[in-house]
């Protein structure tokens, strides 16, 4: 979530730092997307497990990139948006849907790594294209579902002033949203920690013993890229969110609540990095899809 409070409170530092970050972001997550999609199109001639996830990715980083813009309106225009309220929970819903989404999109990638080549006998079963596109229609769907909530972040009022900020009292207040939210979170990133903690034993392991040279695999490098840039860029802000939250149930003093307002700025942007930083998973798992090394890795390990 966003802050609880007007623009004038966000010291004027973090508004630099939001516009900084969000103009890089905005230019390059388009320019990364753009030339995603070109390789699948020009070259990928056949879809894979993988290659599904990264559609999915591409899909939720251009719902958020979309919003981006009107996010930077957002903060220029202070209290004065007049774009309607039913336009702003919409794009609100946007944002937080590529959040989420990307959240279990990374954990499908890091479990289909997973499975590929700690369990290559099973795999077969469990790994095709059409499960790996139903499981991110689900989210993709769950996520749409979820962010119903969205269009209550401003309270009851039908009339708001302001977008992406302010969010009402009770909003950070509900406990069920919170655990929700801090709960996807950290499952996810214990699941895809173990996940990619295993997946890379296995490969050197089986790496040592073909070729005591090569230890490091494509698909070592999918992995560790994958939950680098998962704790990288989600990790500050559900710290925050989680300190954010304490402070306005009086858990933890109200003197650091100008502290943690501009925290939950700046890790909500850092965040946003993501589609960023997607665009080096796209590298790895669409180089892949043309030279195939993850079936000549599950292969050796077997």
């Amino acid at each position: 979530m966003n802050n609880t409070h007007a623009k004038s409170n966000i010291s004027a530092a973090v508004e630099l730092f939001q516009f900084i970050t969000y103009t890089p972001t905005f230019t390059l997550g388009l320019l990364f997307n753009a030339m995603a999609l070109s390789f699948l199109f020009f070259k990928v001639k056949k879809l894979s497990e993988s290659t599904v996830y990264v559609v999915a990715l591409i899909f939720l980083d251009t719902l958020l990139l979309f919003t981006l813009p009107f996010k930077i309106i957002s903060y220029h225009l202070q209290d004065n948006w007049n774009l309607g309220s039913v336009f702003c929970s919409t794009l609100e819903s946007l944002y937080f849907i590529n959040m989420y989404g990307s959240i279990l999109i990374s954990l499908c990638i890091c479990v289909d790594r997973y499975i590929a080549i700690q369990h290559p006998f099973t795999a077969p079963t469990l790994r095709s294209t059409k499960k790996a596109a139903t499981v991110c229609a689900v989210i993709c769907l769950g996520t749409s579902a979820g962010t119903v909530s969205t269009f209550q972040l401003h309270g009851e009022s039908h009339n708001i002033s302001t977008c992406f900020h302010n969010f009402s009292k009770s909003t950070w207040e509900n406990t069920s949203l919170f655990s929700a939210l801090e709960t996807t979170f950290f499952g996810s990133m214990v699941a895809m920690t173990f996940c990619t903690v295993q997946t890379i034993r296995c490969l050197r392991k089986h790496g040592k013993l073909h070729n005591p040279k090569t230890h490091t695999t494509r698909a070592e490098k999918i992995v560790v890229t994958n939950l680098v840039a998962f704790l990288v860029c989600f990790m500050p802000y559900h710290v925050a969110y989680f300190a954010y939250f304490l402070l306005k149930n009086n858990i933890i003093h109200s003197s650091f609540q100008q502290v943690l307002r501009d925290t939950i700025q700046v890790t909500l942007c850092w965040a946003n990095l993501n589609c960023c930083l997607d665009g080096v998973c796209y590298y790895f798992v669409l180089k892949e899809s043309l030279e195939d090394p993850l079936q000549s890795s599950v292969k050796t390990a077997t």
